[in-house]
């Protein structure tokens, strides 16, 4: 098993950034993606970014420009760093561990994110 603890979250203006956390411990492997999906009220869960244990990226359209993914390896933590942050950008968000590229995936317990206008 995987726990994952997210921190991070929180109520930022239009425009304005914030940056998420998620460490991971447990049975970690040396192979590996962590990542983020959000999830608004009503809606399915949506992929956001992706970062592997070597360090290639992947964003969802709707972020890139204005998210960076990165991760300390040696911490067992991703970070998402997001800018330039507009309403509908308002949702949980959910880090995930996942073993190997297409593996079990663990999730963290979602942390609100919430942008006013």
């Amino acid at each position: 098993q995987v726990q994952l603890v997210e921190s991070g979250g929180g109520l930022v203006q239009a425009g304005g950034s914030l940056r998420l956390s998620c460490a991971a411990s447990g049975r970690l492997v040396s192979l590996n993606v962590m990542g983020w999906y959000s999830q608004a009220p009503g809606k399915q869960r949506d992929f956001i970014a992706s970062i592997t244990s070597g360090g290639i990226t992947s964003y969802a359209t709707s972020v890139k420009g204005r998210f960076t993914i990165s991760r300390d390896n040696a911490k067992s933590t991703v970070y998402l760093q997001m800018n330039s942050l507009n309403p509908e950008d308002t949702a949980v968000y959910y880090c995930y561990y996942r073993y190997g590229l297409s593996g079990m995936n663990f999730w963290g317990q979602g942390n609100q994110v919430t942008v006013s206008s």
